[in-house]
């Protein structure tokens, strides 16, 4: 990721440390032989101090000896003559130092010299060897018995110490910094690895995808918001399914503001002729039982069962009416949610095992094991029953019928294939309406009432989804759509 918090986290902690080690080198650099120098001055200082507490050359103790060696110092002492008393130092500079001591007074020596500080009694400066061009610092000046004195130091080791600091420094922050990259590449992740859930969950929710959790927990804030995006999933989820409801429910209270007359009149027009002739079998041969037409029993069942099945095709018809009725008036409402569809085909599959039986129908079915839609399940299901009804009873042929679901731009396609007879060119568009009919003696032969398709129809639109049907070489295929569950 091109701006991760990872690699910014990473990035701020190296730069911080890279800049630490920087500034410490710096530090070093300009500052620290100030420092040593100061420090210097001071020890010198306490030479002299110690100096001042021995009041002949023969209390010089063992502790200013021990002083020198451990601070690398050299001194000399001398008498108001600038005779030599005493001196610590290697045997050249032994002899050097009360030399130094008579040119600095009698204003005879001619080396390099800054003054660094300047008392009463003793001067702190540094100089530099005219043959060795090493550099030293030094205090001289009188004591307060007279004796002359002279301590210094060699300024190179200063110098040393800075530089050996220096590159110790370097190399241990190069080595840091390397560990610390790792460090923090790792920390970083660990730390990262919520938000980076949080991203994905983001992601996954903007796509309208709310199966996905939160998992990595925590009771800090990123796991308090954690449990927060989850909720809002939930939430949004409950949200969006009641919303498509209701845009469906106004869709449909739209159009049928403007149908509603319309569907009024046509359907007490079709629903008298649709009855005119099973109320006029029923009415004659009721009356034929009732004036004694025949006198034989067989006969007289024969007349009482048609009666019965007139009756019950009429209650069939009632009860499909009274489902249309209430979808193209908008009394039985639209639920939209999450459903399995392919689950719901193979239920519907198995409760027609009888049907299909008696058909001596071949099912087959083209199904992934699972297929997640939105839509009315119940509504759903009446749609797939009444296209697997009317494909098994105009099979012919090879009498195969064929379910299967397809995806496509975010829509499943359901097909519904039986082999048979085509449906003319000319009927194509009107098997949708209420009561039509393509072949009249074979729908009255199995009882249709012309109403299951239009039932489909009033179905799909309810959910704002299309349908259709078509020909194929072999047979027909009906056909309808659903929204896919992302």
């Amino acid at each position: 990721m091109k701006h991760s918090i990872r690699i910014k986290f990473a990035a701020v902690f190296i730069s911080l440390f890279a800049t630490a080690t920087c500034l410490v080198l710096l530090i070093n650099h300009f500052w620290l032989p100030q420092y040593y120098e100061h420090d210097k001055m001071e020890t010198l200082k306490e030479c002299k101090e110690k100096l001042e507490t021995a009041k002949d050359v023969t209390q010089i103790s063992n502790g200013i000896v021990q002083f020198c060696g451990i601070n690398n110092l050299s001194l000399a002492v001398t008498d108001e003559r600038l005779s030599t008393l005493y001196t610590i130092a290697n045997g050249t500079e032994g002899k050097m130092l009360p030399g130094k001591i008579f040119g600095y007074y009698s204003g005879e020596d001619s080396g390099t010299k800054e003054v660094l500080l300047q008392e009463e009694n003793y001067v702190i400066q540094k100089t530099t060897d005219m043959f060795s061009q090493i550099s030293y610092m030094e205090i001289w000046g009188q004591l307060n018995n007279k004796n002359y004195f002279i301590v210094r130091t060699p300024m190179e080791s200063i110098r040393d110490s800075a530089a050996i600091s220096n590159r110790f420094y370097l190399y241990v922050g190069l080595g840091m910094a390397l560990a610390g990259a790792v460090l923090a590449w790792l920390v970083t992740g660990r730390m990262t690895r919520p938000l980076r859930e949080l991203t994905a969950l983001s992601r996954k929710m903007a796509e309208l995808d709310f199966d996905t959790r939160y998992t990595s927990g925590g009771k800090d804030e990123i796991g308090v918001l954690g449990c927060n995006f989850n909720r809002m999933s939930e939430q949004l989820e409950h949200t969006i399914s009641e919303l498509k409801t209701a845009n469906n429910q106004l869709q449909r209270d739209i159009r049928q503001k403007t149908e509603i007359d319309e569907m009024r009149k046509e359907f007490l027009a079709n629903v008298s002729h649709e009855l005119k002739t099973p109320i006029a079998l029923i009415q004659g041969y009721a009356e034929g039982l009732q004036d004694n037409i025949t006198e034989d029993a067989e006969s007289r069942q024969f007349y009482c069962d048609v009666i019965v099945d007139e009756a019950n095709k009429m209650n069939r018809l009632v009860q499909k009416l009274l489902t249309l009725n209430q979808l193209e008036f908008g009394t039985d409402q639209v639920v939209m949610e999450r459903f399995d569809l392919a689950a719901v085909i193979r239920g519907v599959t198995e409760s027609s095992r009888i049907l299909i039986e008696q058909k001596e129908a071949k099912i087959q079915l083209q199904l992934e094991e699972s297929i997640p839609v939105w839509g009315d399940e119940f509504k759903v299901e009446q749609v797939i029953t009444n296209y697997l009804t009317n494909g098994l009873n105009h099979l012919d042929g090879e009498r195969i019928l064929t379910i299967s679901c397809t995806h496509e731009g975010g829509q499943v396609r359901t097909s519904v294939f039986n082999t048979g007879s085509p449906i003319p060119e000319e009927d194509l568009e009107k098997i949708w309406v209420k009561f039509y009919k393509v072949d009249k003696a074979r729908t009255r032969a199995y009882g249709g009432s012309g109403i299951g398709l239009s039932i489909v129809k009033a179905i799909m639109e309810s959910m704002n989804q299309e349908y259709g049907v078509r020909n194929r070489e072999d047979g027909v295929e009906f056909w309808f759509t659903l929204e896919e569950k992302e």
